[in-house]
């Protein structure tokens, strides 16, 4: 079998999108998953939440954000300081108090134009009731505890 110049080629050019495509397919190592991989728009755009997929993957403020679509997605990256949640997705309640918690994905609200998310489903209404208070807070909290 002879190998012609076009062979060679398009070799040449799968082997230098071949890495893309094997990390376009799944999400990157060793990076947090903000959201338990939920859709970051989904809250504004269906007013709940909804789960991303792996498909459909973004990389902003140190974590990774998943969307349950590619127009999802490119909204978020249109507008990321619109759709992403405060605190790099962790729970304002935690920060406000110091630390970082995980939330859970269904303990949410959206005030001033800004998501937050909360570890206890339970206490939203408080938060919602006292979300300046926590988000000032959670503001002056959040260079120290981003390090942490």
């Amino acid at each position: 079998m002879t190998i012609s110049r076009r062979h060679l080629l398009l070799a040449a050019a799968f082997s230098a999108v071949a890495p893309a495509l094997a990390v376009a397919s799944g999400l990157p190592e060793g990076r947090r998953v903000a959201l338990k991989g939920y859709d970051p728009v989904a809250y504004f755009e269906d007013g709940k939440p909804a789960k991303g997929s792996p498909e459909f993957w973004y990389g902003f403020d140190d974590v990774i954000y998943t969307f349950r679509s590619a127009e999802h997605r490119a909204k978020f990256i249109a507008d990321p300081e619109r759709y992403a949640p405060q605190f790099a997705g962790y729970c304002a309640g935690g920060v406000s108090k110091g630390y970082k918690q995980e939330p859970d994905p269904e303990a949410w609200l959206i005030a001033n134009g800004k998501l937050f998310l909360f570890e206890i489903k339970e206490r939203v209404p408080f938060f919602r009731a006292s979300i300046d208070e926590v988000a000032a807070k959670a503001n002056a909290n959040w260079p120290k505890v981003r390090s942490q």
